[in-house]
């Protein structure tokens, strides 16, 4: 295994988490795939996309790939998974801070419902909420990112 391939390792200051930080980052770079879609503009264009520039692909569509692709995701992951997402977005959106952790994930567990995926995608900067939520327990996007380039 190389050196940009090893998953990130949890060190003692960092919270223990059901998810692993991978899978988070996975969601964060689709979320924000997903933040920087503008309105539709045409919502039946008719015409070939290559003749449109492939704009639609920047547009908000109901049936978007990248939504369809984190709903998936999310409804793929265990319980526990599920229930630490859901809070690291609250500890994020800073309600809460990184003292708090195991009061919150309690929170997201009595919450948790077969909405989960749906719950998130409607959350306004979800990847930003995750992000900051990982920071708070010591985790580093750039360390993730740096892994894989």
């Amino acid at each position: 295994m190389t050196a940009t391939s090893q998953p990130i390792e949890p060190d003692s200051d960092k919270a223990e988490l059901s998810i692993s930080p991978e899978k988070v980052f996975f969601l964060i770079v689709k979320a924000r795939e997903f933040d920087v879609k503008d309105v539709v503009t045409e919502p039946d264009p008719g015409s070939n996309p290559s003749d449109d520039m492939e704009a639609a692909v920047l547009e908000d569509h109901k049936d978007d790939p990248t939504v369809e692709e984190m709903a998936s995701f999310i409804n793929a992951l265990s319980l526990d998974e599920q229930i630490d997402l859901v809070a690291l977005a609250w500890l994020g959106r800073d309600d809460y801070t990184a003292d708090d952790w195991s009061e919150i994930r309690a929170e997201a567990a009595r919450a948790h419902n077969k909405r989960t995926a749906r719950y998130l995608l409607g959350m306004p900067m979800l990847g930003d909420h995750l992000e900051e939520g990982l920071a708070q327990l010591g985790y580093s996007l750039e360390e993730y990112e740096m892994n894989r380039l």
